[in-house]
C-alpha cells in the first residue's frame, strides 16, 4: 500500500476530522452496518485520501446502540454509555477493513484499552499515522461516559490540530428551524458560534460546541449523500454550513 503524495494545491483543509454518525452505516436496510452504504463512505474517503488530505475519522454507534436510548429501556446510564463505545469499535472496524481492501492504509486507535483489537489512542503516535499518509480512526468515545462522539470529535480535532471538523449528516446544512416542521426554514451558508448559541440552534451537543468554540475549531455541517460531498467540502466549495468564530 503506497502511501499518499503531499496535498493537491486545490484543497483548502488539509487536516480534517470528519464525524460520522453510526446511523449513516445503517441506509435503509434492517442490518447495522449496510455493505453498500460502508463501500460507498469509504470510496469517498478514499477520494480525499489521494488528495493528499490528512483524514481522522470519529464515527457513532447508533446503528448498534445508543446509551440514552438504553436509559429509556432501564439501562444503567453509565453501562449503556460503556456499551455505547464498544459499538463505535465495531464501526470502526468495518470502516478500517473496507478502507484497507481499497488500498488505503487505516489505524484505529481506541480510548478503551483493548490490544487485541486496536492500538490505544497515543496522540504522538496517531499523528505520526497522519504524517505517514495513513487514515486514523479514533474508537470509543472519550472513554468516559455522559460523553457523545460529537465531543470526541471536538476533543481530537483539538488535540489534533486539525483544520477544521466535517460532520457529515443526513440534513443539508444548518437551519433557524426544523426544516421538516417547517416549510419556510432558512437554511444558513455560514454562521458564527455566537450567533448559533443565541438562537440555540443544534449543531452538536453543548460541551462539544464549548470545545470548539473555545480551540477556533471551525464545524462544516453537510448532507453526506450528496454528489461527492466529501471531496467538495476539502476543496472548500460551497456546501452545507459553516460555523465558525
Amino acid at each position: 500500500m503506497s502511501e499518499i503524495p503531499a496535498a493537491s494545491p486545490s484543497v483548502k483543509y488539509k487536516r480534517i476530522v470528519l464525524k460520522l454518525s453510526g446511523e449513516v452505516l445503517r441506509g435503509k436496510s434492517s442490518d447495522p452496518i449496510d455493505a453498500g452504504v460502508l463501500e460507498r463512505i469509504c470510496e469517498q474517503i478514499k477520494d480525499i485520501h489521494l488528495l493528499g488530505v490528512q483524514i481522522c475519522l470519529v464515527i457513532g454507534g447508533g446503528n448498534i446502540f445508543r446509551g440514552l436510548t438504553g436509559e429509556k429501556r432501564g439501562v444503567d446510564r453509565t453501562t449503556g454509555d460503556y456499551m455505547g463505545m464498544l459499538a463505535t469499535v465495531i464501526n470502526s472496524l468495518a470502516l478500517m477493513d473496507c478502507l484497507e481492501k481499497m488500498g488505503v492504509t487505516t489505524r484505529v486507535q481506541s480510548a478503551i484499552p483493548m490490544n487485541q483489537v486496536a492500538e490505544p489512542f497515543i496522540l504522538r503516535r496517531a499523528m505520526r499515522h497522519l504524517e505517514k499518509g495513513r487514515v486514523v480512526i479514533f474508537a470509543a468515545g472519550t472513554g468516559n461516559p455522559y460523553f457523545s462522539t460529537d465531543t470526541t470529535a471536538a476533543l481530537r480535532a483539538s488535540e489534533m490540530h486539525a483544520e477544521i471538523i466535517m460532520k457529515a449528516t443526513k440534513v443539508d446544512g444548518i437551519y433557524d428551524k426544523d426544516p421538516k416542521k417547517h416549510s419556510n426554514a432558512v437554511k444558513y451558508d455560514e454562521i458564527s458560534f455566537v450567533d448559533a448559541l443565541r438562537q440555540r440552534l443544534n449543531v452538536m451537543d453543548s460541551t462539544a460546541f464549548s470545545l470548539c468554540l473555545d480551540n477556533n475549531v471551525p464545524i462544516l455541517v453537510f448532507d453526506l449523500n450528496e454528489a461527492h460531498a466529501i471531496r467538495r467540502a476539502v476543496l472548500g466549495e460551497k456546501i452545507g454550513t459553516l460555523v465558525r468564530s
